[in-house]
């Protein structure tokens, strides 16, 4: 070949070269085998510029580019290149003359510039992995020792980033294996441990749904002694735009507490039945001596007022055993065709003393009669234990009101009064178990804090509702609401509308 045609075969052969650089499978190539093809590829850039017009010195670029992705290395090798094979063949074979010797230089800098630009470049590329690298390390190291496990989805519910302590939990609930997608069902229970968890009400599918919620109880692991029992909460993740972008899990084990409970409340209810026994006695044997005729006067009262102590501590006993069996789901109903007018103004009038020594004004607003199923004795205590909370907490002067209607289906029964309220930081807890506000216990009131506990649960078990409404100063409205279910020989009419005031 003449080295005059060296220019045309330089200029056919280094596309040739770019495609077969493009084409090859480097993965499973060793990187020899890359920088031996970019060396020949200089060489035939060079010899493309062995004309007296010196070629195009951009050819120089692509293999300059390749070489800078190594970085300093990669720029020296451009450099040593572009000299041995661009600048001293074309000045040999041109002859170092001004215009020759400048256009080799200027080729020769571009190519080592280029080459540098892209090196620095990837410097500060791999310097930013690096760092994203460290934080991710970082963050993952930071997960995997808090005791919580936590839980990140997508969008679409897939499992984003799971902690090392959430697997532990993920192992008992999901023995066979886990798809990472939100809503899988495996061996998960209720609170109750007996009941599974359906895939739409797993905590990971209600995340999905866009929920945010706290403290939803589940038990995991179908083996009773190493299951454990987690509150959920969940909160949304939100993208710029202000759409859904997933949901973030925490997963909190409460094994411990929850096994403390029972235990505390197993506790009580052993209590409870042992006192049932001497209180019985005493009651039967200071009724015994109160029907003496002989008793003097002072020995009389001082037995009354064991009696009325033995009657609250009964009351109390009875409440601790009402309380426990409620938060196992022990509340048995006996329904029956009950006049809940009827029910409601034997409680108002039952009250009527104690209101009237409170010095308190009280009205009703009750219908003649309101046919419904409920249990009677329960629901009664329901009423007692709404009024005698409102005369207890109405300073004298004050002002109850006791309504009872159906609306829209409902037999809704409220209690209203003018009495110190409830601040709103103890709203939340008004019918939590052995709760007593900040006022109660600044004045003394009497209670351990079981009453509206016991009501909830009565209320819950009849398939209704209770909700309180107070401001602080103001005085409070209890509102109840039960379903409807009117007997069948009370169908015509449901109810008589007619009020009385009391």
């Amino acid at each position: 070949m003449e080295l005059r045609n060296g220019p045309l075969v330089g200029l056919v052969l280094v596309p040739v070269i770019w495609v077969v650089t493009l084409l090859l499978p480097w993965a499973r190539m060793p990187q020899w085998c890359l920088v031996v093809l970019l060396v020949v590829d200089f060489a035939l850039v060079g010899l493309s510029r062995l004309d007296t017009q010196g070629g195009t010195a951009l050819l120089v670029v692509v293999p300059a580019l390749w070489l800078g992705v190594y970085g300093g290395r990669g720029a020296v090798m451009t450099g040593i290149c572009t000299v041995a094979l661009v600048m001293v063949p074309g000045l040999v074979h041109t002859g170092p003359n001004g215009m020759n010797l400048s256009r080799s230089v200027t080729t020769t800098a571009l190519a080592i510039v280029v080459s540098l630009a892209l090196a620095s470049l990837m410097t500060r590329v791999r310097s930013g992995q690096e760092l994203i690298d460290l934080q991710r390390r970082v963050a993952d190291a930071t997960l995997d020792t808090v005791d919580v496990g936590l839980v990140l989805l997508d969008a679409a519910g897939r499992y984003r980033t799971v902690n090392r302590r959430h697997h532990d939990f993920m192992r008992l609930a999901f023995p066979a294996g886990h798809d990472g997608l939100a809503g899988q069902v495996g061996d998960v229970f209720h609170e109750d441990g007996e009941t599974r968890v359906q895939s739409a009400e797993m905590p990971t599918y209600r995340a999905t749904l866009g929920e945010e919620f706290d403290d939803q109880l589940i038990w995991v692991g179908a083996d009773p002694v190493t299951r454990r029992a987690l509150s959920v909460s969940s909160r949304l993740i939100r993208d710029e735009s202000g759409g859904f972008a997933g949901a973030a899990l925490a997963y909190k084990d409460v094994t411990d507490f929850m096994r403390a409970l029972e235990v505390k409340e197993e506790f009580v209810a052993s209590v409870s039945h042992e006192l049932r026994t001497p209180l019985t006695s005493i009651r039967g044997f200071t009724s015994l001596v109160l029907e003496r005729r002989d008793l003097p006067q002072d020995v009389r009262h001082q037995l009354n007022v064991v009696e009325r102590n033995v009657s609250r501590l009964d009351r109390l006993v009875a409440d601790l055993l009402q309380i426990a069996q409620a938060e196992k789901g022990l509340v048995l109903l006996e329904r029956e065709p009950t006049d809940l007018a009827h029910l409601v103004r034997q409680a108002v009038e039952a009250s009527r003393p104690a209101v009237e020594a409170a010095g308190l004004t009280m009205h009703s607003r009750l219908p003649d009669h309101l046919m419904t199923m409920v249990d009677p004795q329960r629901f009664a205590q329901v009423v007692d234990n709404l009024l005698s909370n409102a005369v207890k907490y109405t300073p004298s002067g004050g002002l109850i009101e006791v309504d009872l209607s159906v609306i829209h289906q409902r037999v809704e029964l409220v209690v209203l009064d003018t009495g110190i309220g409830i601040s709103p930081r103890d709203r939340h807890h008004v019918f939590s178990r052995f709760f007593r506000s900040r006022h109660a216990t600044e004045q003394s009131i009497q209670g351990i804090g079981l009453g509206l506990s016991i009501t909830k649960a009565i209320v819950e078990s009849h398939g209704g509702r209770i909700e309180v409404e107070s401001e602080e100063g103001l005085g409070s409205t209890f509102r109840v609401r039960l379903p409807l279910d009117v007997p069948d020989e009370h169908q015509d009419p449901l109810w008589d509308a007619s009020a009385v005031s009391v």
